[in-house]
């Protein structure tokens, strides 16, 4: 099988990290796929060589830890600069999340986190002395995810 080419089985193994990856046993997704424990191991290791899983980590809840401000700031970088400036701004303090945009004249979606303004307001200047522009900036509520419906493939039914 090819290294970055996935089947059902992966898609399955995938979906029940993307659930629950800190509390998912090898054995736990074994049995909900129909493989065995090695196999599923050995997947793993190969989805995380090949790229497809790129880390766990934890999904804090900032507002409930007390940063209750997320802000999206919507950037504009020159396109050749654009990929190499992504590590420059996770690398600024409040940046949790940079994308990058690959249609319209914003080109980096930045996320930042705050306690109050005060703490949002250098995130801008910062992105300013990286060389973007700021075109807009939107002040998010609430944030919520999913895990991505096409890894849930009951590989069973088959």
């Amino acid at each position: 099988m090819e290294a970055n080419k996935i089947d059902d089985t992966d898609r399955a193994i995938l979906h029940a990290l993307q659930m629950d990856a800190r509390n998912m046993s090898s054995s736990d997704i074994a049995e909900r796929t129909g493989t065995a424990d090695s196999t599923v191991r050995k997947r793993i290791q190969r989805l995380e060589s090949a790229g497809i899983i790129k880390g766990y980590s934890a999904e804090v809840n900032y507002q409930q830890s007390g940063y209750p401000l997320r802000m999206l700031l919507f950037c504009t970088a020159a396109i050749p600069e654009r990929g190499e400036l992504v590590s420059d701004v996770l690398a600024i303090d409040g940046v949790v999340s940079v994308q990058e945009l690959v249609t319209g004249e914003q080109n980096l979606l930045v996320t930042a986190v705050g306690e109050t303004d005060d703490d949002i307001t250098p995130v801008a200047q910062d992105l300013l002395d990286c060389g973007l522009t700021v075109a807009d900036e939107v002040l998010v509520r609430s944030h919520e995810t999913t895990p991505f419906g096409g890894f849930d493939k009951n590989v069973n039914e088959s």
